[in-house]
């Protein structure tokens, strides 16, 4: 199996190339710089290392870039900084999963082809009733018209939600939602839930980076884990977190 992986550079995306390597699989990892993962990574003989900005890519070599993939993980993110949260591109994670998302419908794979993608617990998953008190519905108001990147956390979701849906036959999804992200040397206990279990803004649980990668290895790998929870938005969270 061949796994894509964009946003592999990233805090959790290179714990998610390692974990997927563990596993004996075959990763294709799109970097900006190659510098940005570890060494050990960048000689692994099951890597194969993509140096390019996602987005600057046309539609045909986003289909060589897909080609023969199983799966696709993305753990694009928006920089923690002025320009990383207003600068361009506004809409990184949505339109790298639409346009992913379609790549992959254009190489006309004989199974469908899993997108596992890294989101947050402050996005709602709007198929279920999952109420928010009214400070936080105000809040996630705010956010979304003053922080454009958790309008696009919400727009990739709910593309992946509306637009491709339950039935596709191409794409099968997961979203998952960890709460805050922290650091951890390895991979501890955690809970899995359908819908947050408390608020991401007023309660915030933890989630380690490291149980990120490993879950969504996991998706990937495991049959059941998958089928449980496909089409989905399960929330993440260390235990005694939750």
């Amino acid at each position: 199996m061949t796994v894509l992986v964009v946003g592999a550079s990233g805090a959790t995306g290179r714990l998610l190339v390692s974990q997927l390597l563990r596993r004996g699989l075959q990763v294709r990892a799109v970097v900006r710089s190659l510098d940005r993962l570890p060494a050990e990574l960048n000689a692994h003989p099951a890597l194969s290392l993509v140096q390019a900005t996602l987005l600057d890519l046309d539609d045909a070599a986003l289909k060589r870039l897909t080609e023969g993939c199983s799966a696709i993980a993305s753990c694009l993110g928006h920089n923690l900084s002025f320009k990383g949260i207003y600068g361009a591109p506004r809409a990184l994670v949505t339109e790298a999963t639409r346009r992913l998302c379609a790549a992959a419908r254009n190489c006309s794979p004989t199974a469908p082809v899993k997108y596992v993608l890294m989101n947050s617990a402050g996005i709602s998953n709007r198929d279920l009733d999952e109420p928010l008190p009214a400070g936080h519905r105000f809040a996630i108001g705010a956010m979304r018209l003053l922080l454009p990147p958790h309008a696009d956390n919400e727009n990739a979701a709910d593309y992946l939600r509306s637009t491709i849906g339950q039935n596709d036959a191409v794409i099968e999804w997961a979203a998952v939602r960890p709460d805050t992200l922290i650091d951890e040397a390895e991979v501890s206990a955690y809970e899995l839930f359908p819908s947050p279990t408390r608020s991401a803004l007023f309660d915030p649980g933890k989630t380690s980076r490291i149980n990120v990668a490993h879950f969504m290895a996991e998706l990937i790998v495991d049959q059941a884990l998958w089928n449980a929870w496909k089409g989905r938005m399960p929330a993440i969270y260390n235990t005694g977190f939750s």
